[in-house]
């Protein structure tokens, strides 16, 4: 039976796995390209550095109130025609940050492409859980979201590069940018619609037998997940390890936008080299992080170990920013925020996998959605109280260190959850 999961797994993960991963990209690029907007719109608009830092967490309010709602109704109509319906939306939304003109319209469509962005990566999470058997969904939870770090690899350069682009009498560069990098998420929504395939019972593109191996994995693991727990919409709300991950999400996701959003901002203030450099730098991060992601998602799933794979890099994270708060030249803050932002996303395929393996049907649905929403009101905080801090200083350091402490409290408390290894005791369903 080994031989027969090895085969369903790759096909999935070559199926589903790249395409998500491109998906990904974009809807990444769409929430962090402000970053670099930040480097010529500030000025233009009037900006002060709080005003910015509470525009670009914005999008996470919205993140926040939509999150759990569209996350059933992917449930209930699908996650083929909602993401697609999704990225659409966002698109329009991002391409229409051209129209920003002051603080108002800047928080505001902020906030619409958090709500209109919140259902697709929860959704992502759930859809996966719905193919892949539960000890494979470390190494693909991290697989897919290698997206994230290379969508910095990938639109640092680009967005540094568009930020050049100046045509008489027309859209200034950071207009540019916003509608070039929105259009792609329109296009790839209908694509979407004709490529992804909602349940593995309708994958024409596996074997007879491979389909049906799946089939029946996926509903023994359900069966023991749940074992005969309530389920509901509500249920996991009332799981106290439910909140100790939503906060350990919370950590994580202060640091990850804390430094995305700012990394441009600060690599200015630091060398004063060109737009375009500026991109090929913030990009040196988020290369080793990439790499280092799909390493430890390997490794936990290979060991079945899931709450130290998460806490170590979340506690190497917290002292690189340690040591980037007290770099006072590019060299050494970039080497240290690599080490953060490595250790940030080392923290995904293993801390994915922990809700995933403590609940099932509507619950899963409710539960990830809820951890995620929670979660990523740290995507709110961190680059707000970064504005904040560096208003009221001129420097970063305070802002550092306080995103820091937040996520070596997430290392702490993810040590505190208690998942179980409940894959662990699933035999393979035999094939007559």
């Amino acid at each position: 039976m080994e031989q027969i999961e090895a085969v369903v797994v790759r096909r999935l993960t070559w199926r589903l796995i790249p395409f998500l991963f491109l998906l990904y990209i974009v809807a990444y690029l769409d929430r962090i390209n402000v970053g670099f907007a930040a480097l010529q719109m500030k000025q233009q608009l009037g900006f002060t550095d709080s005003v910015y830092g509470l525009g670009a967490g914005m999008f996470f309010a919205g993140y926040f109130f939509f999150q759990v709602p569209s996350n059933l109704v992917l449930q209930r109509v699908g996650a083929r025609r909602w993401i697609a319906f999704l990225m659409v939306v966002w698109g329009v939304i991002s391409a229409s940050m051209i129209f920003v003109s002051d603080a108002r319209s800047f928080y505001s469509l902020r906030f619409l492409l958090g709500a209109a962005e919140a259902g697709f990566f929860p959704g992502v999470i759930l859809y996966l859980k719905n193919w892949f058997p539960a000890q494979a969904r470390a190494r693909t939870v991290a697989r897919f979201m290698t997206a994230a770090p290379l969508s910095g690899v990938v639109g640092g350069p680009i967005s540094g590069a568009l930020l050049g682009v100046h045509l008489a009498g027309s859209l200034a560069g950071w207009q540019w940018m916003f509608l070039m990098e929105g259009t792609p998420a329109v296009l790839l929504g209908g694509v979407t619609l004709a490529y992804l395939v909602d349940r593995p019972e309708e994958a024409r593109w596996l074997c007879g037998d491979e389909r049906e191996w799946l089939v029946e994995t996926l509903r023994r693991e359900r069966e023991v997940t749940a074992g005969g727990a309530e389920d509901g919409a509500f249920a996991a709300l009332r799981s106290g390890h439910i909140w100790m991950l939503a906060l350990v999400y919370f950590g994580l996701n202060t640091v990850s936008y804390g430094v995305s959003l700012w990394l441009p901002t600060l690599i200015r203030s630091l060398s004063g080299v060109s737009n375009l450099m500026i991109g090929v730098l913030s990009a040196i991060p988020y290369v080793a992080a990439a790499i280092a992601m799909v390493l430890v998602g390997l490794h936990s799933d290979h060991s079945g170990e899931r709450r130290w794979h998460t806490a170590v890099p979340a506690f190497c994270g917290a002292l690189a920013l340690v040591g980037a708060a007290y770099s006072s030249s590019v060299g050494p803050s970039i080497l240290a925020i690599s080490v953060a932002v490595l250790g940030v996303f080392s923290m995904m395929g293993p801390f994915w996998s922990m809700p995933t393996s403590l609940l099932s049907g509507t619950t899963a649905a409710a539960g990830i959605a809820f951890i995620n929403s929670v979660g990523n009101l740290g995507g709110f905080a961190g680059p707000y109280v970064i504005g904040l801090v560096r208003t009221s200083t001129g420097q970063f350091r305070g802002g550092l260190l306080l995103v820091g402490g937040a996520l070596a409290v997430s290392g702490a408390v993810v040590l505190m959850v208690r998942t179980g290894r409940s894959h662990a005791r699933l035999r393979s369903p035999q094939i007559n």
